[in-house]
């Protein structure tokens, strides 16, 4: 199995009903491991409350390879958290990652930033 880790940080929100987190992913997302890791991902989308937003900044600065059963998650994570009023955001991508993000049209409906910071100032407003 090919190495990978989900860091799931708190950020605080300028709103109440707001629940924002940065999940950074560090490693490759692939065939061997996908299916597990993102199980960590919709737990955090279960774990939202009746009236509460989730607001997602993914850092993708530490991640090296994602396979396209990974960019399927992606796009199903983007439906679940902006169905329920929430926002997604990524930051920080390699230049490869970047490529097939845009490739598969992903940077035409999810927001992408350089670094983490402007992230973190999109999800928390």
């Amino acid at each position: 199995m090919t190495e990978v880790q989900i860091i799931i940080e708190d950020l605080q929100s300028q709103n109440t009903s707001v629940v924002a987190k940065i999940v950074k992913i560090v490693g490759q997302l692939d065939e061997s491991n996908v299916d597990d890791k993102s199980q960590e991902i919709y737990k955090l989308i279960e774990s939202i409350q009746p009236g509460q937003k989730l607001n997602v900044a993914f850092d993708f600065s530490g991640l090296e390879y994602m396979n396209s059963k990974s960019i399927g998650y992606l796009t199903d994570w983007y439906s679940k958290i902006t169905g329920s009023g929430g926002k997604i955001c990524i930051s920080g991508a390699k230049d490869n990652i970047t490529d097939i993000l845009q490739v598969v049209g992903i940077t035409q409906i999810i927001t992408c930033y350089a670094s983490l910071e402007e992230a973190k100032t999109y999800i928390i407003s």
